[in-house]
């Protein structure tokens, strides 16, 4: 019997099996074909601006900002307030701290985008008029600082160190206050000062 004839036997077309595998194949490229015709997804430019308010010292402060930009940034580079460090920008040392409510954050790490409608507090926001803040006194009148590079993010962490309760004793006060290196090493002083500072904050 010769193979044709086997084939019908069978069942088994050669020539239908062969066209009809030809025809599969060409769906995949059909689909892509069609795939290549739809226009390209538009992709959103990171770096387009975007408009924010960020409420800084009691005040509202409008601004055009590439949404990458951290609050550090944003106070340093775009409102001129300079009090808040830049350090390791990496939320290490601490020097770049400020009060976002009443949250001791760094700033370096904090999208600006995400403080909006938030009250931030800086260093320069502390003091009422020529009043400075009972713990920025107790700060100079404790010598807690040298160079003073780290001084402005200390003093923040200070403040809302007492006011989370966390400074009722000297070891509370190196343990919650770890996140802020002081490479001149003043730390007895600053422990001393936020003690001296502690029951006036607490009371107002």
């Amino acid at each position: 019997m010769s193979g044709n004839s086997s084939s019908r036997l069978s069942g088994f077309d050669r020539r239908a099996f062969m066209a009809c595998a030809a025809g599969s194949a060409l769906v995949p490229m059909t689909a892509r074909a069609g795939a290549l015709d739809a226009p390209a997804p538009v992709a959103q430019d990171p770096a387009l601006h975007v408009e924010i308010t960020l409420r800084v010292n009691g005040q509202d402060k409008r601004l055009s900002l590439d949404p990458r930009t951290t609050v550090l940034d944003a106070l340093r580079e775009h409102l001129k307030l300079t009090g808040s460090k830049k350090g390791c920008d990496h939320g290490q040392c601490g020097a770049c701290t400020v009060l976002i409510g009443e949250r001791r954050v760094v700033s370096c790490l904090t999208l600006a985008l995400a403080a909006e409608g938030q009250e931030i507090t800086t260093i320069e926001g502390l003091a009422t008029g020529d009043q400075l803040h009972p713990m920025q006194q107790a700060f100079i009148d404790n010598d807690a600082f040298q160079c003073g590079y780290c001084t402005p993010g200390q003093i923040m962490s200070a403040v809302a160190c007492v006011k989370e309760g966390h400074a009722s004793s000297d070891a509370d006060i190196r343990e919650y206050m770890s996140g802020n290196i002081c490479r001149c090493a003043a730390y007895p002083n600053i422990v001393a000062a936020m003690k001296q500072a502690a029951p006036e904050i607490t009371k107002g």
